[in-house]
């Protein structure tokens, strides 16, 4: 995605009506509680495109995101702790988004989709 189609893409997305509330009730997040994982690398530029995408998403719904680099994971990212795990783990396919802990897009994120996924409360 070009930057001039990201820039396109976010005003579409600032720019809609009003905003819906989260989820609320039981097992709803709390306000800016982290549901998204962003996997990454530094210089990917689909990357950068979905961090674009998943940053307005979760703040027009008040969910959290972390960011994970791939290749310069923190070992608490890792699965067992296992340095390298990551990137061994998701290679070429990222961005990776995973949503309330289930996988949910590889390079690309469909916004649309990826709301109506933060919309619903966390399984």
């Amino acid at each position: 995605m070009s930057r001039g189609r990201a820039r396109g893409l976010l005003r579409a997305l600032g720019g809609r009506g009003a905003r819906e509330e989260a989820p609320t009730g039981p097992g709803a997040p709390g306000p800016g509680e982290e549901r998204v994982v962003l996997y990454g690398r530094a210089g990917c530029h689909l990357c950068a495109d979905a961090r674009a995408v998943v940053t307005v998403v979760a703040d027009r719904v008040g969910a959290g995101v972390r960011e994970v680099d791939v290749d310069a994971p923190d070992p608490a990212d890792e699965p067992g702790g296992r340095p390298g795990a990551l990137a061994e783990r998701y290679g070429e396919l990222v961005p990776v988004v995973v949503v309330d802990g289930v996988q949910h897009a590889v390079y690309h994120v469909d916004a649309a989709r990826l709301e109506a996924a933060l919309r619903r409360p966390p399984a």
